[in-house]
This record gives C-alpha cells, structure tokens and sequence, in this order.
C-alpha cells in the first residue's frame, strides 16, 4: 500500500473531475454529492497517510521512483517527510470544507466550479509530494489554472482583474524557477555525466558562490510571490476580496504555503551559502511585511479585506523563523503553516457566512450580531483568538516557538517581529468588537439566523484543531522535527558555517556576531 497511497491521494481527486464532466449539467445534487464524496475519500486517505507515516523515520517516506522521460532524467518520484505530510492532511481537510461551504452560494455551472476545486486539489497535493523538479513545476502550474478560473467566473466585481493580476504575478515567478530549474539540469548533467531532476540528487550539484546567488534568486523570487512576501504581495488582497468563499480558505490555507514550503524543500538544501548571503534581506522584508500587513489590515473597512492583509503579516512571521535558521523556528514556521491555514481558513468561511446572509462584508453594516447569532459569535470569537495567538489556542504555539528560534538568531527582529502580535490583537479584536458588539442599528440585522447544520459541521472540526494544537501540539511536532533537522543537515554545507566544539552547536560566521543554527548538532551528524 506504501508505494500506491501518495498517487491515490494525488489523483484521486481527478478521477472525480473526470466522473462529473459525464453528469449532466442540470444535476446539481448529483454534482455536489459526488464532489462531497470525492473530498471526503481523498481527506480519509490522507489521514490513513498520517497514521502510516513513522514519526521518528529519517529521510523520505512512501517514495515512489518511476522512470518516465528517461532520456532527460524525469521521473516519477514522489516521498514525503514530516513537512510535507501536514501540509497534504491540511490541503484535504481544507478542501473538503470549502466544498460543504460552497453548498448553497454558488448557483451557476456547478460542474465547472467543482471541476476545478478537484482539479485543484491533484495540483496541491502533487506538489507537496513531488520529489522531481520537472514534476514539481508541473504540479505546481496546474494548480495555478483551475484557481485562475475560480477567481475569475465565481468571483466579485473584479473578478477579472483579480484573476489576471493572480496569473501574471504567479506566471512570472514560475518562468524564473523554469529557467533555474533547466540551468540545475544542465550543471549535474556536467558533474555526473547524466541527466536528471531528482531533487535529491540535486542536492549535491556542486555549485560556485556566484551560481548558488543567481539560482537562489530565481526560485525565491517565485516562492515569495506565492508567500507572499513584501513587495511582491500586491496581487493577495485583490484576490482574496475577489475570491468566492472556497477561493479564499484554500488561497490561505493552502496555496500561500506552498511559497514558504518551496524555501524549505529547494532553496534552503540547494543553495546553503546564498540563504545565508540572502538572511538580512529576507528578514527584512518578513519584519516589513509583518508591520505594514498589521498597520493596513487595522484600517480596512471590508471584513475580508482585513483578514487578506492580515495573511501578509502572519506569513511574514512565518518566513521570518525560518530564516532564524534553527530547530526552534524551523518547527515553529511549519507549525504556524498548518495553524495558519486552519485560523485563517475559519476566518475566511466566517465571513462567507456572514456575506450569504446580509450580501455586504463592511464592518459598519453589523455590530450586534451576539444577540441573534450567539453561536456564530462564539466560534468567530475562539477563531479570533486563535489568529492572535491566544495560550491554548494552536496560533500560540507557532508564534512561542518562531520568537524563541528568533531570540536565539537575532534579539532585535526578534523584538520587532513581537510588536506584529501586539498589532495582530489591535485589528483582530477591534474587528470583532465592532461587529459582534454593541447595539443592532442595522434592521436587516436583526432577522438574521445562527448557523445551521450544515455550517456546525464546517466549523466544529476547525475548532477542535485549534485547541488540540493550542493543548498538545506534540503529535504534529513530533512529525515536523526529523525533516526540519535534515533541513539543518543540508544547511551544514555552507562555506561560511562552522562547528562550535565549545558550546556544540552549528554557527553562522561573518563580521558580526555568530548566528546559531542548532543546539541539536548531534542529531544532525547522524
């Protein structure tokens, strides 16, 4: 079952696609329904995935390697590590909801909608899985696609717009990573004599300074577009706001981290000497973005629009820990991976809640909403909490880990990334106030109805994960710290680290202070 899994996961999913593309058109249950059943067999596999996966095993799990274009080096080479394992059960369970939550709130070419949430799905998770760059690229252009189109038929006003600016961002990256990715193929062809693009044979591409600098910039550009990271964030709020509902939870919950996930999976083991030479600058722009997607999300009017700015912030919290460049933050970015696209995603299904309901997202067309919807406003307070790292709640957990990887990295981004959780509470709590509390002024509002079934069964599994994550966050740790200490095993590789006997740990050299990258140095040498 080991060498079948990841491809069930993977396409299952199409399969699906291609079921409903033989349904009539006018058969909406039956497209529902068979969309439903399709999310929730792939989200089953991917938790039969988790409980197949060994928690303390090294390297990669349930590797798949099958030649496909032999003669350039292409194959079919799936595996998964710790990292990519949440990211695969968050991008099923995600996916699943976004499907119960689009039930009732889109009315035409229901084929074509669901059509391209499965699609999408296949797109996702291959990359998560992909351990050949050629299949990497591909997955990772497929996704882009279907969610061109969810955003641009299903969407807002500016759908169109939106859609194209997402494209066009996205496109351009991704011809960068192509031409990093031929350039790689080309440079091992040289050293061993043969072709390939298993990323795990690159890894060991001996590369100059000067190779390492360009081939770092050309993949991190793509991945800080899909982060995104500032100033390449520009095309997010657009298609957030623009997005239908679904749109929004797996634009959050899943796409973005694919950004951060490339910078662990390609960057940080291919190019060790420019991550290091590039630490200032991306840390930079993470704390940038971390106070200016703060500062602009504390004076948006639109609920969604807040919650779009407020993704810039907390993915700047993530890029930054993990250019703390050890155990402590590396974990802490993953985790605050998966806790991000579970708050953020029950933020952004929340609002669709809210926005079926009364048809506006403005915050000043509500206030009062506890005394007709008390449920709602429990769970929007719990999920509230979560985003702003309340203790107990899963987003505390990430944040405590990142400012503790940080602390031993650098003091200062350490203390400027810490004032994003003060401003994270001001929006965040500000927000609720004004819709939740006071006064209905609004008549409309006072009608209103509190969630039904079908939204309890959307939002209670989040809930859950949330406090499970916040109360025992060992479990997922456990998964994460193997492949985080392999991450610091490639990063050993840099010219400009070396081993402190000392203190035994792993330290960056330069003109300033040493940087540390592990206390852990002897699980790493194994």
């Amino acid at each position: 079952m080991e060498n079948i899994i990841l491809t069930l996961i993977i396409f299952f999913p199409t399969l699906g696609a291609l079921l409903l593309l033989i349904i009539p058109g006018d058969r909406k249950d039956s497209i529902k329904g068979i969309t439903l059943i399709i999310s929730f067999v792939t989200m089953i596999l991917s938790f039969w995935l988790y409980a197949m996966f060994e928690t303390h095993g090294l390297g990669m799990q349930m590797e798949v390697n099958i030649p496909w274009i032999e003669s350039m080096g292409v194959g079919y080479h799936l595996g998964i590590d710790g990292i990519s394992l949440l990211l695969i059960v968050l991008t099923t369970v995600l996916t699943l909801l976004a499907v119960l939550a689009s039930w009732h709130s889109i009315h035409h070419n229901l084929k074509g909608y669901y059509f391209s949430i499965l699609i999408l799905m296949t797109g996702m998770i291959g990359v998560f899985c992909s351990l050949d760059l050629f299949l990497f690229y591909v997955f990772w252009e497929v996704m882009l696609i279907p969610m061109y189109f969810i955003i641009g038929i299903w969407g807002g006003v500016r759908r169109v717009y939106a859609a194209i600016k997402f494209v066009l961002f996205t496109m351009f990256g991704s011809l960068l990573m192509l031409v990093g990715i031929l350039y790689l193929l080309y440079q091992y062809q040289a050293f061993s004599g043969e072709y390939t693009f298993d990323i795990l044979k690159l890894y060991h591409t001996p590369l100059t300074f000067i190779e390492q600098m360009w081939l770092f910039a050309a993949f991190a550009l793509a991945f800080a577009i899909k982060v995104p990271l500032f100033p390449f964030h520009t095309w997010l709020p657009d298609a957030h706001v623009e997005a239908p509902t679904a749109g929004s939870v797996i634009l959050a919950g899943v796409l973005l981290k694919m950004g951060t996930y490339g910078f662990l999976r390609i960057c940080f083991p291919m190019f060790p000497d420019a991550t290091i030479t590039f630490l200032p600058y991306i840390s930079v722009l993470a704390l940038i973005a971390i106070i200016y997607g703060a500062l602009v999300a504390m004076v948006q009017k639109d609920v969604k629009s807040l919650v779009a700015f407020s993704s810039v912030s907390h993915m700047g919290f993530i890029m930054l820990g993990m250019f703390a460049l050890n155990i402590q933050g590396l974990q802490g970015s993953v985790l605050q991976m998966l806790n991000h696209g579970i708050s953020t995603g029950a933020l952004f299904l929340m609002v669709g809640m809210i926005y079926e309901r009364r048809h506006t997202r403005l915050i000043s067309e509500f206030g009062g909403l506890a005394k007709v919807m008390p449920l709602f406003s429990t769970l929007f307070l719990i999920v509230t909490l979560s985003s702003i790292g309340l203790p107990l709640t899963n987003g505390f957990v990430g944040e405590f880990l990142i400012l503790l990887g940080l602390f031993d990295a650098n003091k200062v981004y350490a203390i400027i990334a810490s004032s994003g959780v003060v401003l994270s509470a001001c929006y965040m709590l500000w927000m609720f106030q004004r819709v939740v509390f006071g006064k209905i002024t609004n008549p409309e509002n006072e009608k209103l109805v509190d969630l039904t079934l079908r939204e309890k069964l959307v939002m209670f599994p989040l809930i859950i994960l949330i406090f499970w994550i916040g109360i025992y966050p060992k479990p997922f740790l456990e998964k994460i710290e193997p492949a985080a200490n392999m991450v610091m095993k490639h990063m050993e590789r840099a010219s400009s680290v070396k081993f402190d006997e000392e203190n035994s740990r792993l330290v960056i050299i330069d003109d300033s202070d040493a940087v540390l990258i592990s206390t852990d140095y002897e699980t790493i040498k194994k």
